[in-house]
């Protein structure tokens, strides 16, 4: 792994679960981890109550926008963590991978997409006193 991980969140639409744990991953890391997100059909817009729920913490991740999955995107990162996508993400040797078993927050609404939040958000945690213990969160 170099100095400064990168993590790379991919789940289907790139639009509510990705979107907000590298809102988090951002938000807590503090640029000791560099974080990029992505889906394998990507969605027109950000779920707005993603937006909502994550502004409640003052992120704002209204600048973010759907992008599609990338081989190079995945090959490039240090860990994976997919959610939802299944089969459809790229695999690549040396690359490690998680998967967290979280509900769409599609058609939800802010109370659920809230709850959503709140588990990646311990997710995130985990995942920066594993890969950045240093970092501030």
């Amino acid at each position: 792994m170099s100095a400064k991980p990168s993590v790379l969140f991919v789940c289907v639409h790139n639009a509510g679960r990705s979107q907000m744990a590298a809102g988090l991953l951002s938000h807590f890391a503090a640029g000791r981890i560099e974080v990029r997100s992505a889906g394998t059909e990507p969605a027109d817009q950000i779920n707005p109550a993603a937006v909502a729920v994550m502004a409640e913490l003052d992120i704002d991740i209204t600048a973010s926008a759907p992008r599609v999955l990338t081989p190079d995107a995945v090959q490039t990162s240090d860990v994976v963590v997919t959610m939802g996508c299944g089969d459809t993400c790229p695999y690549f040797p040396g690359v490690s991978y998680r998967t967290w078993d979280l509900p769409d927050p599609a058609g939800r609404p802010v109370e659920a997409v809230r709850a959503i939040r709140d588990t990646i958000a311990d997710h995130v945690r985990a995942l920066i006193s594993e890969l950045a213990p240093d970092a501030v969160t």
